[in-house]
């Protein structure tokens, strides 16, 4: 793996500083990895040593000459955007015209824009909406838009973007702004919209075109040479185009953030913002897909604007997964994440939301009595309320769990009207991992919960008793492959359930995140609403993602957690300028900058890990704000203001890293049980549980390390390694 660092090259500083001619000739991408080239063009570099004039250098592609392409970026680098590279392979050469030597080659592997490079063959049907986000009708059946520009200003009387005319007077209420480098300019924004890989993007960058526009030369006008790649929530299957984009609202013009609370904090500062509506998993819960996207937009961004000098991931919820999974399964396309609300991938996120649904199914058909505090035990959250308001909200073992505003009920799978339909379940969604179960013909399962004994600790702390653990246990029951509760348990399949170990669809934190700055941020929400209701962001999932780096790679030092409160609700936390989220995101934020800041300015000897680690600043560590916005450092006090709870699995004795999709069992082992049963108890207890009970000292089946980074998927089922 480390083989793969460096694959977007950082651009080089502004100024051009003294340096040592190279030994060779060398060609570099910079805009995408080599073999992973989109749209038939590529921002290359040329490195030239210094017995040969750059005037005498010679670039070719495929034999022709595109010399004419590149300009001098310092004493010893050619740089230039080189168009007409042909689908599948190109060769790029470099050397000296007056000797005719190819100095040095390069492989190109270029792909459509309109994909796919390594998510596999595309999913269908799949519907376009580039009319509801403003670029008209599509114009091919991979719903690609003609680019447009459109230019916004920020009001200094109503603090939001409006349009801006470029040809007219300057508006009176035209707001200026400082970036993070110091500088004062008019807060003018260039936002431009188009298609890449069948989502809608958007590129948005500080510029008064008053003035010269930054390129891949020449940075201008107020960007500081950063970027934040912005990632929207949710979690439902796809096969539409989508009508949101990134983490980015609509009501902003899609200029600013509406996941965590930073807003125009990211433009404001000079920062470029880039975001497509497949980097939303409310439109398609696929992280695979997800990655393709990034990569192809940052491939777009760095071809016009130049390399940026890191770039930051940020969203909230479903946008936090995509961090943890595109860092982790293909690094190099984010420098640091900055996950709000954190999960650690989808898999995770919803396993325990199946688990509430079949609990509160089974203890509502009970004739026992159960009181909140015994429900709540089962459960394993602050309240029971959380699995009544979550349990049945992201149903995504359901067949027909298509969104019914953009897809039509003519396309959606019925097992009798329509079972060629779209199927809507997270497997089918991901049908290119998980492949093709031959007895169904559906998308293989990866979920399971067979011999999970719901409510074990509470039964051995007393909180609940022997009559309510087995009536819990015998009504739980399943689902079965369309998503319909069953009286039986449900049974993963063992080929997917390796799958999603192997191609991290279960995030270990071995990959790329293992070597990445994390910042984990997130209001606490661990409370029940005057309604009842629970929201589904439970804090607990930060300590599952700390466990997990602990057991993968022995340390977590790359990751800070930060809880701040509530400001009464999340809608109000995201939206509220004034909230302890979105003030204390924002000092994440810039620490976030100095901690990448430091590590680009690392010269010394190290890996990538290693300056992680000992580049972090000093004020980045765990910690939780009072109500006062006072900063806590101390672990305990801050347990006790902000507690984590559980889930049904970790109830059930599953381990802190809760990443046991399906148990290896264990026949029912009289030692588990406090107080001890009586025979007949334990009779009861099988009975329940003909197939064995989870061993939870054991690894989940299937488990096994992440087979590489940069995978591809070019068949359902099958993968290899992208290089």
């Amino acid at each position: 793996m480390a083989a793969l660092a460096g694959l977007f090259i950082a651009a080089a500083p502004t100024v051009a500083l003294a340096q040592s001619p190279p030994a060779q000739f060398d060609i570099s991408i910079l805009s995408s990895p080599a073999y992973a080239v989109t749209g038939g063009d590529a921002l290359v570099q040329v490195s030239v040593p210094g017995a040969t004039p750059l005037a005498d250098v010679v670039v070719r592609l495929n034999g022709q000459d595109v010399t004419a392409a590149f300009q001098a970026a310092d004493a010893f680098t050619l740089k230039g955007l080189v168009a007409g590279l042909r689908v599948g392979p190109n060769v790029l050469t470099a050397g000296p015209r007056s000797t005719g030597q190819i100095l040095a080659k390069i492989l190109v592997t270029n792909y459509p824009i309109t994909g796919p490079v390594l998510s596999g063959p595309h999913q269908t049907p799949f519907v376009c909406e580039t009319e509801f986000l403003g670029l008209g009708a599509p114009l091919d059946p991979d719903c690609s838009a003609s680019t447009r520009v459109d230019y916004f200003y920020r009001s200094s009387i109503s603090n939001t973007f409006q349009p801006f005319s470029t040809n007219g007077p300057r508006p009176a209420d035209l707001a200026m702004t400082t970036t993070a480098e110091g500088l004062t300019v008019p807060y003018i924004v260039r936002r431009e919209m188009g298609t890449i890989n069948r989502a809608v993007y958007v590129i948005a960058i500080l510029h008064d075109p008053a003035g010269a526009l930054s390129t891949p030369f020449t940075r201008t006008s107020g960007y500081n040479g950063r970027l934040v790649y912005s990632f929207g929530g949710g979690c439902q299957a796809g096969y539409h185009q989508g009508r949101s984009v990134g983490g980015l609202t609509a009501a902003s013009n899609n200029l600013e953030d509406g996941q965590v609370g930073y807003q125009d904090y990211f433009l404001s500062k000079g920062y470029a913002v880039i975001a497509g509506s497949l980097n939303v998993t409310g439109t398609t819960c696929a992280d695979l897909i997800s990655a393709e996207t990034a990569m192809m937009i940052k491939e777009r961004f760095v071809e016009e604007f130049g390399a940026p000098r890191y770039t930051i991931g940020a969203g909230g919820s479903g946008g936090s997964m995509q961090q943890h999974l595109i860092g982790n399964n293909y690094p190099g396309i984010l420098d640091g994440i900055m996950p709000g609300r954190a999960f650690p991938d989808m898999m995770t996120f919803l396993m325990p939301l199946f688990d509430c649904e079949l609990l509160a199914r089974a203890i509502n058909a009970s004739s026992l009595t159960w009181t909140q505090a015994q429900k709540t035990a089962v459960s394993g959250y602050n309240d029971f309320g959380y699995c009544v308001s979550n349990g049945t909200r992201y149903p995504n073992l359901r067949a027909n769990n298509c969104n019914a505003t953009s897809i039509p009920p003519s396309l959606v799978f019925d097992p009798v009207t329509n079972p060629s339909g779209a199927r809507c379940t997270y497997q089918d969604n991901l049908v290119n991992v998980f492949g093709i179960d031959p007895s169904t013909g559906y998308a293989r399962r990866p979920f399971d919960n067979v011999g999970v004994q719901y409510g074990l600790a509470a039964l051995n702390a007393g909180v609940i008793s022997f009559d309510q653990f087995v009536d819990v246990n015998s009504r739980a029951g399943g689902q079965d492959i369309n998503g319909n509760v069953t009286a039986t348990r449900m049974v993963g399949d063992p080929t997917a359930l390796s799958l999603a170990y192997r191609t991290g669809r279960i995030n270990e934190f071995g990959g790329g995140d293992a070597s990445i700055p994390i910042i984990d941020i997130r209001s606490y929400l661990d409370i029940v609403m005057p309604d009842a209701s629970v929201d589904v962001h439970t804090a607990y999932f930060s300590r599952v993602n700390r466990a997990r780096l602990v057991a993968t790679n022995g340390t977590s030092a790359n990751q800070v957690i930060v809880t701040v409160p509530t400001a009464g609700n999340l809608g109000t936390d995201i939206a509220q300028r004034t909230s302890p989220l979105a003030i204390v995101s924002r000092q994440q934020f810039d620490l976030m900058d100095q901690w990448l800041a430091n590590i680009a300015a690392d010269s010394a000897p190290g890996t990538r890990a290693e300056k992680v680690v000992r580049d972090k600043p000093a004020a980045l560590v765990d910690s939780c704000y009072d109500a006062t916005l006072q900063k806590i450092t101390n672990s305990a006090q801050c347990a006790q203001f902000f507690p984590y709870h559980a889930d049904p699995r970790l109830v059930a004795g599953a381990p802190p890293t809760d990443d046991v999709f399906k148990c290896t069992l264990k026949p029912v082992d009289p030692a588990d049980y406090v107080p001890a049963l009586t025979p007949s108890q334990l009779a009861i207890v099988r009975s329940i549980f003909p197939a064995d009970v989870c061993d939870y000292s054991q690894p989940g089946v299937g488990k096994a390390p992440l087979a590489n980074t940069w995978l591809s998927y070019p068949s359902p089922g099958t993968f290899f390694h992208l290089q």
